[in-house]
């Protein structure tokens, strides 16, 4: 740490999300996106679902968290399972110190260490390019609503993973069913047969 105690020398921290960094993500994300970011077509994939299992990220300075990044499990019309990576945001007083660009490594790191063979996204090839995505394999694919076709990129884990892929892409199950989450909180609030309730 140099001298000055700029809060731009403290080291930033990467690790797991946790269930105590949503409000701050939340407000990361609005800041970052504003309200339009919930009427992205990406959001589509995303909506009333949870991240793939172990791969949704935070980064932290001190306590602040300063930066954000999930992926999704979705798969194509063809069949090829994937996953969805977004969004991607940084606090903008800390952009430009790769906080960004370790969170990239982090993810396609440990989609990678987790057996997944595809990660696709919607975003500017000139920044993604370095992580390996570029828009080679998507030409067949299609996203669930509106999207500029030049921004649909893919970056293959496993070498050949996307061939033959094409086709709508769709989240890889279906959101929780509002009923289904009614029952069960219903079930745990009866008492047994016999017993007051």
């Amino acid at each position: 740490m140099s001298s000055s105690g700029s809060p731009n020398d403290r080291p930033v921290a990467i690790r797991r999300e946790r269930r105590s960094d949503v409000a701050a993500r939340e407000s990361l994300l609005d800041a970052a996106f504003g309200p339009g970011r919930f009427a992205k077509t990406s959001e589509r994939l995303r909506e009333g679902r949870k991240p793939a299992r172990g791969l949704a990220f935070v980064a932290r300075r001190g306590r602040r968290l300063v930066g954000t990044l999930r992926l999704w499990p979705v798969v194509t019309g063809t069949g090829h399972a994937c996953l969805l990576l977004g969004p991607l945001a940084v606090a903008e007083e800390v952009r430009c110190l790769g906080i960004g660009a370790a969170l990239m490594r982090q993810a396609l790191q440990r989609a990678d260490l987790l057996g997944h063979r595809a990660v696709i996204l919607v975003g500017d090839a000139g920044y993604y390019e370095r992580f390996g995505f570029s828009a080679a394999s998507t030409g067949a694919l299609r996203m669930p609503g509106p999207y500029e076709r030049e921004r649909l990129l893919a970056c293959e884990l496993a070498p050949g993973a996307l061939r033959g892929a094409g086709g709508l892409i769709a989240p890889a199950s279906p959101p929780p069913s509002r009923l289904s989450g009614l029952m069960d909180r219903i079930a745990g609030s009866q008492a047994p047969i016999g017993q007051p309730a």
